[in-house]
């Protein structure tokens, strides 16, 4: 019993430690830039040691993708919390467009995602993480909003082309722009895609 509790014990400072890294990076990122951010400068605000740091990721670019992917993650989960397989496809997609936009507002967000995420990591593997995180699921939203004889490389073609729109909108919003007209904006564009 004690060997239980003691391995739930090391999972949850793992988990915690981990966490403490991802929140201090997080935050200097922003603050800082990565490239002005040093890891003992990460270390010192999570308040670990750096053995911690090495054990958890393998680098500071490591732990960078490891905030994106913290990010991109929540924004799936708050997309997921306001879209259901209950509602018609264009419904679906209309409010988890929204839910994309209301996600994206949390402070630094769009500039980690949107900007330093691709400079540092580069476009595949910002593309890689947004497939992991959710990305399909705007394809799969097209493939049911154009029906069954939809041609495949179109809805691929389709749903780049309003992720880029998604993630301007969603910059711009960062930047200070009222979001009600981007959202309606969209809203109309998309009601065109179900009607054309």
């Amino acid at each position: 019993m004690q060997v239980k509790n003691e391995r739930r014990s090391n999972e949850e400072r793992t988990r915690q430690t981990r966490a403490a890294l991802i929140v201090a990076a997080r935050s200097l990122f922003l603050e800082k830039g990565f490239a002005e951010t040093s890891t003992p400068e990460i270390v010192k605000a999570a308040q670990v040691t750096r053995g911690a740091l090495y054990h958890h990721f393998d680098d500071k670019i490591d732990l960078f993708r490891s905030v994106i992917l913290s990010e991109a993650e929540t924004v799936a989960d708050e997309i997921e919390a306001r879209t259901s397989t209950e509602m018609a496809p264009l419904e679906a997609m209309i409010q988890g467009a929204e839910a994309y936009f209301d996600a994206m507002s949390a402070p630094g967000r769009a500039q980690l995602m949107l900007i330093d995420g691709p400079a540092i990591l580069g476009h595949a593997e910002i593309s890689a993480i947004d497939q992991q995180t959710g990305g399909e699921e705007l394809r799969q939203g097209l493939a049911h909003v154009f029906g069954p004889d939809a041609n495949t490389a179109q809805i691929s073609a389709t749903a780049d082309l309003l992720s880029a729109m998604f993630d301007r909108a969603a910059l711009a919003i960062a930047m200070g722009a009222k979001a009600g007209p981007y959202k309606a904006a969209l809203t109309t564009l998309l009601n065109g895609l179900a009607n054309g």
